[in-house]
């Protein structure tokens, strides 16, 4: 399931796509939020949550439930409608965004099957979230490629019967601690983040010498065959040294250290145009 967060007129609502239902679920509170504007959301939508049950209602019968994050950070049982049933849960709620509303969902959901037709789609909105935020053409384009390689390493880990989570962790771990000298969380410390996304913080330099590694990783896996675990630490190991190995030359030629404490909010945002490498 793939998490995220749309806005409506400056709304949140946390969204989860299901690639098994090739459907969107949104969560009811975020959805009642938008809607009746109530000082207390998820007591507006027990209250109205306990009548639908009364009534008989199929919408409280069928509601799922799925972990999102809270304010505090935190992952919670949430509850969530398909788009199917927001359309009904719609109708119990008087409000004069209920039309927009409707048409802004619909709107989702296209695009995200569109994007699944046609994943140049997802490539453009990629772009557009980016510049949104503020990165340079130059910052995106190296974060995009960065996206692409890091993909075709995990699909090769995969199909060698790797699994998501611990293992790719472990190499992804390995590789930053062989070219950087630091794990993945030395590394977000390093410059300040929290729960940000470290490659969206890394300086163009940093994105580069990280697909080398990652790349590299990917090229000798695919020629040594490993089958252990203990063979893909081997092989991350060797992707990495790769990527330190021009760390090293680049910073005794430039006399300035690759590892750079900038982040997004530290400095890698375009600053009236100019960009920060």
């Amino acid at each position: 399931m793939k998490e995220s967060i749309k806005i409506f007129e400056e709304h949140k609502v946390r969204t989860v796509w299901d690639e098994a239902t090739e459907e969107w679920y949104f969560s009811i509170v975020d959805v009642v939020d938008v809607l009746t504007d109530s000082p207390n959301s998820r007591k507006y939508w027990s209250v109205l949550k306990n009548r639908l049950k009364k009534e008989g209602s199929e919408l409280t019968t069928n509601c799922s439930q799925l972990k999102m994050p809270s304010a505090d950070g935190k992952r919670y049982l949430t509850d969530v409608a398909s788009t199917q049933q927001l359309f009904r849960l719609i109708q119990s709620i008087p409000s004069p965004k209920a039309e927009p509303f409707k048409l802004w969902i619909a709107q989702v959901a296209k695009e995200r099957l569109d994007q699944m037709q046609d994943p140049e789609l997802s490539i453009e909105q990629a772009m557009m979230d980016y510049k949104r935020l503020g990165y340079s053409d130059n910052w995106i384009n190296q974060r995009l490629k960065s996206i692409e390689i890091r993909k075709e390493l995990t699909d090769e880990w995969k199909s060698r019967g790797l699994k998501e989570g611990v293992q790719f962790a472990t190499l992804t771990d390995i590789i930053y601690k062989t070219w950087a000298d630091k794990t993945a969380k030395e590394y977000k410390q390093f410059k300040g983040l929290k729960k940000e996304n470290l490659r969206d913080n890394m300086t163009n330099t940093e994105l580069v010498l990280n697909m080398l590694a990652e790349l590299s990783t990917k090229r000798i896996s695919e020629t040594t065959n490993p089958d252990s675990m203990d063979e893909h630490a081997n092989v991350a190991q060797q992707g990495g040294e790769i990527a330190r190995n021009a760390r090293l030359e680049l910073e005794a030629k430039t006399g300035e250290k690759v590892i750079s404490p900038l982040s997004a909010r530290k400095g890698i945002l375009k600053n009236k145009n100019k960009e920060i490498d």
